[in-house]
């Protein structure tokens, strides 16, 4: 299908978006049948990854033999993993012709072996062997097989989701998503998407001064109706390459949405963006736990206080934790530096957290709250300013273009000499 012309195009000019080994895998079933145990759990870590979320895997003993035997008489899996560490040709493909004798066509078939040939790996792949993997396996080299397999070269692209979450109310997650997008589409010229999840209170439509009549809750009640001419209506347009999709910000219904909408909906959504930057409320439920589960960068803002802190680290600490094959959820420090209130100083946060932030902005509440009340983005009040040229400077670290000159910098030195030292107390003279 033809998009239509409003929607955002899925090629910029670097061809930014998710790489095809790394894109979400369809609802198939996969079994695997191993001849070690040490195979058995790696592929058990590896369907708990949220790329495979979606799949129903299955781990079993026995190698192809056990496999042939099972579905003698019954259908076949989506996909079959089957491990053999035999290095002999012959004995090796007698047990794949046993597999393939009750194998239904449609299935697909990887093999795990310890033979380094690539002879065997020729004939293997002549033969109609889908992958043929090196014992022993990493997750991550699963993931990658099983999502190269049923993502088609001529399939197309998707976008890299960026969640944003604050750590409590009033930290200013939103106000820091959207003016990262607005960075990502102006200043890097990527096509992005901004999806306001905050239903009742959501603020994108006053950041952006854009009061749309439709939203993103009109896909969500209906999200088996989306498609690219409905997204194209429903999206409004805010610049040449950045398109919102607002909230609606009314308390006038309900918003019992189930979490698979959410799911579908955002699907859609990276589907025709190359950014797609989701403003994420502060809450806790079923769907607000899955987006952030499958994002691709998850940035938590927080306030230098001890209630932020302690929400900080418990988020961070359960996506690290449920997410071991991603990126640590990223850190960003807001409003430091507001005269006569206790902070906790940016490095003992950072200490406790696990993680220096990715960026430390400093209280200016004329910068912001002038911004707000236009309806316009930092950098576009104040292009030069510390908060314009931070917004830039993470948009740059989390879609990899950092400039030459900082990668060459120690993180820490980048991030604090370019937004100034924060939270110092000045040194007492000597008497």
């Amino acid at each position: 299908m033809n998009k239509p012309p409003g929607l955002p195009t899925l090629v910029d000019r670097d061809g930014f978006g998710v790489p095809m080994s790394d894109r979400p895998v369809p609802r198939i079933t996969i079994a695997a049948f191993c001849e070690h145990p040490e195979t058995g759990a790696v592929i058990q870590r590896a369907s708990l990854d949220r790329r495979l979320s979606k799949t129903h895997v299955s781990v079993h003993m026995g190698g192809a033999t056990a496999a042939a035997e099972l579905y003698s008489d019954s259908p076949t899996p989506n996909l079959i993993i089957v491990e053999s560490r035999n290095v002999e040709r012959g004995p090796l493909m007698a047990e794949l012709e046993a597999l393939a004798g009750v194998c239904d066509p449609a299935s697909k078939v990887v093999v795990v072996g310890g033979s380094n040939d690539i002879q065997i790996y020729r004939e293997l792949i002549r033969n109609g062997i889908s992958e043929y993997l090196m014992a022993p396996l990493h997750p991550m080299q699963v993931i990658e097989a099983i999502a190269a397999l049923y993502a088609a070269p001529e399939s197309e692209p998707i976008g890299k989701v960026f969640a944003f979450v604050g750590a409590k109310g009033g930290a200013g997650s939103s106000t820091i998503a959207h003016n990262f997008a607005w960075a990502l589409s102006s200043q890097l010229n990527i096509a992005s998407t901004v999806v306001d999840l905050d239903l009742p209170f959501g603020t994108a439509g006053l950041d952006f001064n854009q009061d749309p009549a439709q939203g993103v809750v009109d896909a969500l009640i209906a999200p088996e109706r989306l498609d690219d001419v409905l997204l194209d209506r429903l999206l409004v347009k805010c610049a040449e390459r950045l398109h919102l999709f607002a909230a609606p910000a009314m308390l006038d219904r309900d918003y019992d949405i189930d979490a698979p909408a959410f799911e579908t909906v955002l699907d859609i959504v990276r589907a025709s963006s190359p950014a797609v930057v989701i403003d994420v409320p502060h809450a806790w439920s079923a769907w607000t736990r899955q987006t952030l589960m499958g994002a691709d960068e998850i940035i938590v803002t927080a306030t230098p206080d001890l209630a932020s802190l302690r929400n900080a680290k418990n988020i961070c600490d359960h996506f690290a934790t449920s997410r071991p094959h991603d990126a640590r959820p990223r850190l960003i420090l807001n409003q430091v530096g507001v005269v006569k209130r206790p902070e906790i100083p940016v490095k003992d946060f950072a200490e406790a957290i696990g993680a220096e932030p990715l960026l430390v902005l400093p209280f200016d509440p004329q910068l912001f709250g002038t911004a707000a009340n236009n309806g316009q983005m930092i950098g576009q009040l104040n292009p030069q300013s510390r908060a314009a040229l931070g917004f830039t400077h993470i948009a740059r670290i989390l879609t990899g273009r950092e400039q030459q000159a900082e990668t060459k910098k120690p993180k820490r030195e980048s991030i604090f000499k370019m937004l100034g030292t924060l939270n110092r107390k000045p040194m007492k003279k000597a008497s």
